[in-house]
């Protein structure tokens, strides 16, 4: 796992994390062992369970249950990448192979789902029935968040749609690392709808970021072909930039009706929204939700907790992958 600033304070709370996900395949059928030993090689700088376990530190809530918690949050986001590599037919990610790229895809849901129910089964085991129905209600989001994508979202070009669609598919889950890790804590109901904002607002530029990445970065960084939201006919929000500042481009207009696209065209496409100042626009609109998360930040309990959300915000506008 690359080390980043964030993690330092919480090093050893995150390899207990990983310990307890790993752990998760004890008992069961030896493949789902071998699947999740992969899905979970990858790595990554497992930024969920990291502000769930800061947010809780930060509100002094019992560390074991946050480790439990980091590892519910973390294996429900890893289920949702194998789901999803199905889906899209990815056959990388972050370098690795995935799941289905190796295994049929029956075996490969059956690995979700399963992943899916550890999850869960940890969830309950913070033994906060809260924490529990927030848990199910952002699964549910992120389900009707795909269907919406598959179903409905293509070639549509509306900001409210691309909202939606990053709230569910992103937004909802950091607001479930803060708000729970706020509900293990001996805090109010105030402070967890301020700790649900606070996830609200890094989780939206979260995704932001990734969606401008998409555009910017190298397919051997990304681990799959550049701008390939846009070559599925998902319009991101560099794209709605786009189209905002050049409403005649016929390229757009093919794109939004459903077109067929050669790649000339896709290229010609994403090379005209590199260039347009859509990218920095982007960029801009997502620190605009970090400044918002550190102003909630501010009035937060001080101490390197506070401080490692602080880093964890400022550097989701910064990193390159």
């Amino acid at each position: 796992m690359t080390q980043v600033k964030f993690i330092i304070p919480i090093q050893e709370r995150i390899q207990q994390v990983e310990a307890r996900m790993l752990a998760q395949s004890d008992g069961h059928h030896p493949d789902l062992g071998a699947a999740l030993e992969h899905l979970l090689s990858s790595g990554g700088k497992r930024v969920r369970p990291a502000v769930a376990l800061l947010t809780g530190g930060m509100y002094n809530a019992d560390p074991d249950r946050l480790v439990t918690l980091g590892a519910a949050i973390e294996l429900l986001h890893t289920a949702t990448l194998v789901h999803d590599d199905l889906i899209d037919g990815a056959l990388l990610r972050r370098g690795i192979a995935t799941l289905n790229s190796r295994w049929s895809p029956a075996a490969t849901v059956l690995t979700g789902d399963f992943v899916f129910a550890r999850a869960a089964k940890l969830a309950a085991e913070t033994n906060s029935i809260e924490v529990m129905r927030l848990f199910s209600e952002t699964l549910a989001t992120i389900v009707n968040g795909e269907i919406t994508q598959m179903f409905t979202s293509r070639g549509l070009a509306s900001r409210e749609d691309y909202y939606q669609r990053i709230y569910a598919k992103t937004a909802s889950m950091f607001e479930l690392a803060t708000a729970a890790a706020a509900l293990l804590s001996p805090v109010d109901r105030e402070i967890v709808e301020v700790a649900r904002r606070f996830g609200y607002d890094i989780g939206m530029a979260f995704q932001i970021v990734d969606d401008v990445l998409d555009f910017t970065g190298e397919q051997t960084t990304i681990g799959k072909p550049v701008a390939s939201d846009l070559r599925q006919g998902l319009i991101t929000l560099p794209a709605l930039y786009y189209m905002e500042m050049n409403p005649g481009d016929p390229d757009m207009e093919l794109l939004k009706n459903g077109g067929f696209y050669s790649e000339e065209r896709i290229d010609r496409l994403i090379e005209a929204i590199r260039k347009s100042g859509a990218i920095e626009n982007s960029l801009d609109e997502a620190q605009h939700h970090v400044d918002c998360a550190l102003e909630i930040l501010a009035d937060q309990p001080d101490g390197l907790e506070n401080q490692a959300l602080e880093d964890l915000a400022r550097y989701i506008v910064m990193r390159s992958s």
